[in-house]
This record gives structure tokens, sequence and C-alpha cells, in this order.
């Protein structure tokens, strides 16, 4: 009896052992669970929503225009955001009239409703130019009203992105695949 106990015991230790062997690297090396958490990726992300991270393929291409991205805050990295990637290291942005410039082409964001309100902030006013040093990006969130973004507190490092979304998985109703095509933009004179 006490042998059988052992075994028993035994077994259920190498279960765990194994599963824990196969779930940590999986988790802090190629795909972590992220929760949005807050408004500021509406129409396209709720709050309470579950994605998946891909944490990989960066080290193999590098982010695009659209991807969205998970990211240490810049200003508390214990905090994870999530926002989308909407200018590249070297462009020239800037916010006139409520639009958005890259290298002085009108940015159209298919992936927002119409006429999305747009306005500059602290790092980004209004009619001011700027240029995206190397290596970093800027991000807003879709909710253009009810974002805390790179207009506020400048571009994020490459080396703060913890990876791009890729799949929602909660909830069951919303369960899909995030890709960049479904995330065009178009820059037009």
């Amino acid at each position: 009896m006490l042998k059988k106990f052992f075994n028993y015991v035994f077994e259920l230790i190498k279960v765990v052992v194994i599963s824990l062997a196969i779930i940590i690297p999986v988790r802090y090396y190629l795909i972590q669970p992220f929760y949005v958490k807050g408004a500021s990726m509406e129409p396209n992300f709720y709050d309470g929503e579950y994605i998946l991270t891909d944490k990989v393929s960066y080290r193999f291409r590098e982010p695009a225009r659209g991807d969205v991205v998970i990211f240490k805050a810049p200003k508390n990295p214990e905090l994870d955001y999530i926002k989308r990637i909407i200018a590249l290291p070297g462009e020239s942005i800037k916010i006139q009239n409520g639009d958005f410039f890259i290298n002085n082409q009108k940015l159209n964001e298919v992936y927002l409703p119409n006429k999305t309100a747009f306005s500059g902030g602290l790092f980004l006013p209004q009619e001011k130019e700027i240029k995206i040093p190397q290596n970093s990006y800027f991000v807003f969130g879709d909710n253009r009203s009810h974002s805390s973004d790179s207009r506020e507190w400048g571009p994020i490092q490459k080396s703060d992105i913890v990876g791009r979304a890729f799949l929602r998985y909660w909830p069951p109703q919303r369960i899909g695949v995030i890709s960049s095509t479904s995330c065009k933009y178009f820059l037009s004179p």
C-alpha cells in the first residue's frame, strides 16, 4: 500500500516537473498572455479581453506600422501597455488639423471609424514636426480621444517591446487572429 502511494506521488511529481519544463520556457520566451485593461484601444480591443503575445517574431523582423504591440509603460516599467505602431524609426511626423502625417503624407487608418477625433499632446502638439529616433516607434491607442500614448510621452524603444499581439482568445465571440493585414494603413499625398 505504501509502495503504491509513493509510486503515485512520484508519477505526480514527474508530471508537474515535465509540465513546468514545457510551460515556463514557452511563457517567458515564446508566447505570453495579456489582459486588455481600459478603453484606449476601442473599438478594436475592449476592456477585459485576453490576447496572446508573440515574443519571437521581432527577433527575425522589425516591427511594422499597424502592428498591435505590448510594451513596458514609459513612466512605469512594471506595467505593460497595448498600443498600435503608427510611425517607424527615421520618419518625420506631425499632427495638423486633426490628421496625422508621416513624411508629409496623410495617414488613413482603415481600422478606425471615419474621421476619428484627433489632437496632439505634450510631446507632439498640433503643427509640431518630429523625427522618430533610430530603434524607436511612435504608438497610438485606437481610441484617440481616450488614450495616453506617444503624443504624451514620446516614442518607445524597441527594447521595451514585449511582443506583438497575435491572437484574441477571450471573449469566445471575438476569438480570432490579430493580423497586420487587418490593420492596413494607407499613406496619401
